[in-house]
């Protein structure tokens, strides 16, 4: 794995740290935010037999997170090949 110059390093470097900031926000939003904070809210629309808070407490932060991973995965495997740095 080869950068052409410092430059493509830091920009490479500088758009996977943007990428993992946002999808850890989305992580912790999903997770904590609709799963603990605003769980009475979201127990008001039923999901399933039950409410939507608790549905993302207990499985939805869990498929975000398998959602999150992929993209991940897909994202930077685009990033990879546009630095010339893939396999």
């Amino acid at each position: 794995m080869a950068f052409k110059s410092e430059d493509d390093k830091k920009a490479y470097w500088s758009r996977n740290i943007n990428l993992m900031i946002t999808l850890l926000v989305i992580w912790a939003l999903v997770s904590y935010g609709f799963g603990i904070v605003l769980r009475p809210m979201l127990d008001a629309i039923p999901v399933g037999g039950v409410g939507l808070g608790f549905w993302f407490a207990q499985q939805g932060s869990i498929y975000a997170f398998l959602v999150i991973v992929f993209f991940y995965a897909k994202k930077m495997r685009e990033l990879d090949k546009e630095f010339g740095v893939d396999e």
